[in-house]
């Protein structure tokens, strides 16, 4: 029957013809040389200041101590109420710690790469879009992280667990040099950054169903800063600062670095991008479409 008015009904002058009512998607600013060499050197740096210049870099006292010189506990009323969320237990800790580390390096950067690539696939585009999106991902994540590097260097926060030692116990943690690095939550940020640009890019190049990154991209990121206030290594304005500073890196390097220019390509019409318009006349109602 669907083929019958398929057959029956008139297929429109610019498809038969031309395709000029083709949808179209959006070139990007992109070059190659320029945007493999921003990546690398902010990752290099990154990776290697975790790596390699901890010990040399991380603040072996707090800065930010939540304390007053006399020893008064001056934790803010927000973030008391918010290690509510820490776990009751080691274990529970340990477990939404591990947790934390699968969702924030794995889940979610995985995820994002996986929805960039359906979505533009399922839009038509052309096969070196996902590469330069890609790109364009990581690269605003290892430049966001890269920030919060700095910050936490500089800042040297306390972390919650540290907070509640006594002072004689808090150079016994099992990793003294990461003390003083709560503020803000890196996971958290990493999180945001790779989702929220992925939805810039979406959005900047006019791919279909974009909604889909937002729509699974944002809760799991979100469960990313809860599971590190769990784990009781975040306060929670650590991880609202890493929430809103990873979204900006995610909005504002593909604005500013790979903005629209002038240029469109025709999305890819294949089997698998089926496009169907209703068509109705006088005597008979059906379907026109390209496949």
């Amino acid at each position: 029957m669907i083929a019958l008015l398929l057959a029956l009904a008139p297929v429109s002058p610019a498809v038969a013809q031309d395709g000029s009512d083709q949808p179209r998607l959006h070139e990007l600013r992109f070059d190659w040389a320029r945007d493999v060499a921003i990546t690398g050197t902010a990752g290099v740096l990154w990776i290697s200041s975790e790596t390699f210049f901890k010990d040399d870099l991380a603040p072996p006292e707090c800065r930010w101590c939540d304390r007053a010189p006399d020893g008064t506990d001056t934790l803010n009323r927000l973030d008391r109420w918010g290690r509510g969320l820490a776990g009751e237990t080691e274990q529970s800790r340990d477990r939404a710690n591990t947790w934390s580390n699968i969702m924030g390096f794995a889940v979610v950067p995985a995820g994002v790469l996986g929805l960039q690539y359906a979505v533009g696939n399922g839009s038509g585009a052309p096969d070196r879009f996902f590469a330069e999106d890609a790109t364009i991902i990581v690269q605003s994540a290892v430049l966001a992280s890269l920030a919060n590097q700095t910050v936490k260097f500089i800042v040297g926060r306390e972390r919650p667990f540290v907070h509640q030692l006594p002072e004689d116990q808090k150079r016994l943690t099992e990793h003294p040099t990461d003390n003083n690095l709560s503020f803000y939550s890196g996971h958290t940020n990493l999180a945001f950054a790779l989702v929220v640009s992925a939805g810039t890019v979406a959005s900047l190049r006019g791919y279909d169903n974009q909604a889909w990154i937002w729509g699974v991209g944002l809760p799991l990121a979100t469960s990313v800063g809860l599971l590190r206030m769990g784990a009781d290594k975040h306060y929670l304005t650590d991880v609202a600062t890493g929430a809103v500073l990873g979204a900006a890196f995610g909005v504002a390097v593909p604005l500013l670095l790979h903005g629209r220019t002038d240029e469109t390509v025709p999305a890819r019409l294949s089997g698998g991008n089926v496009r169907m318009t209703p068509m109705a006349g006088a005597r008979v109602a059906g379907i026109s479409g390209t496949f």
